[in-house]
C-alpha cells in the first residue's frame, strides 16, 4: 500500500465489547466511534487487531445482537473507500464472512505481513504464538475444529451465546489483571516470538494486541515490537504516517 500525502494507517485492538456489562460496553463503544470518526478524516486504512467483541459467533442466519453503533461507523468508513483489515482474536475467533459481506472488510485468522509505504509490518492478534501457554493452544485447536463449530451451531442462539458469554466471563475472572502486567522482555512470550521470527523475515514492525498493555520496544537495530494495549483501560492505538510509527493514547 502506497500512502498518499497526508494519509495515515491506524491500528487498534482489544475492545471486548459486551464486557463486563451493557453499560460499560456501551460507553466504550461510543468512545470508539468518536475515535474512528476522527481517524477517518485522514485514514488510508484501519487495522483492528483482534478481540472486537468479548464473544462472537456467526450462525448461518444469526449473529449476536448489539454493537450497531460501531458496526455502522465501520460501514461508513468502508463506504468512504477506507480499507478495513480485521484480525480475529481469542474472544472472537468464530468470525466467518459476515463482516466481509457487510463491511467489505478483509478478515484474517492468522498473522500477516504487509508492506505499507517502504516499511514491512508483521501483524496479528498474538494469541497462541511463542513458547508456553499450552493449555490455551490446545483449547484453540478444539474451538477452531470444524466439527466442534458445527455442533455448537446446532445449539439455539439464546442458549449457545448465553453459555459462551458465561465461560468468557469466567475466563476473564480467572485471568484477572495478569494480561495488563508487563512481565519483562525476557519473559514476554510475544517478544520472544518476535525476536525469533525476525531471524526468518525482514520486518520493521511487529504489531500485536492480546496483551493488555501498551509498549513500543526496540528488539533489533531496525525492528520494533509494538503491543497496542486495549480500550478497556488505556484507549491506546498506533498510527503510521508513511515514515514514522507512533503509539498514542486517545483523549478525545
Amino acid at each position: 500500500m502506497e500512502l498518499a500525502a497526508g494519509k495515515k494507517v491506524y491500528f487498534l485492538s482489544d475492545f471486548h465489547l459486551g464486557a463486563p456489562n451493557e453499560v460499560a460496553s456501551r460507553e466504550r463503544e461510543e468512545r470508539l466511534v468518536h475515535f474512528l470518526n476522527n481517524a477517518k478524516q485522514d485514514a488510508a486504512a484501519i487495522f483492528i487487531v483482534g478481540d472486537i467483541f468479548d464473544f462472537w459467533f456467526e450462525y448461518k442466519t444469526v449473529v449476536p445482537k448489539g454493537f450497531v453503533r460501531l458496526l455502522g461507523c465501520l460501514a461508513q468508513i468502508s463506504d468512504a473507500g477506507i480499507a478495513l483489515h480485521i484480525f480475529t482474536g481469542n474472544h472472537d475467533l468464530w468470525m466467518k464472512d459476515y463482516l466481509c459481506k457487510e463491511l467489505n472488510a478483509q478478515v484474517y485468522f492468522d498473522p500477516q505481513i504487509f508492506t505499507l509505504g517502504t516499511k514491512q509490518f508483521f501483524i496479528g492478534h498474538g494469541d497462541g504464538l511463542g513458547p508456553g501457554d499450552k493449555g490455551y493452544k490446545c483449547m484453540k485447536k478444539i474451538f477452531t475444529n470444524s466439527i466442534c463449530q458445527f455442533l455448537f451451531r446446532w445449539m439455539h442462539p439464546d442458549f449457545g451465546i448465553q453459555l459462551a458469554n458465561y465461560f468468557s466471563g469466567k475466563s476473564r475472572a480467572k485471568t484477572g489483571s495478569s494480561d495488563e502486567v508487563f512481565l519483562g522482555e525476557d519473559k514476554e512470550w510475544l517478544i520472544i516470538y518476535a525476536k525469533e521470527k525476525a531471524k526468518e523475515v525482514n520486518v520493521d514492525y511487529f504489531i500485536f494486541g492480546h496483551r493488555h498493555f501498551a509498549i513500543d520496544l526496540p528488539i533489533h537495530e531496525n525492528t520494533r515490537y509494538i503491543n497496542l494495549g486495549d480500550w478497556l483501560r488505556l484507549n491506546t492505538y498506533g498510527v503510521f504516517d508513511g515514515q514514522q510509527m507512533q503509539l498514542l493514547e486517545w483523549k478525545g
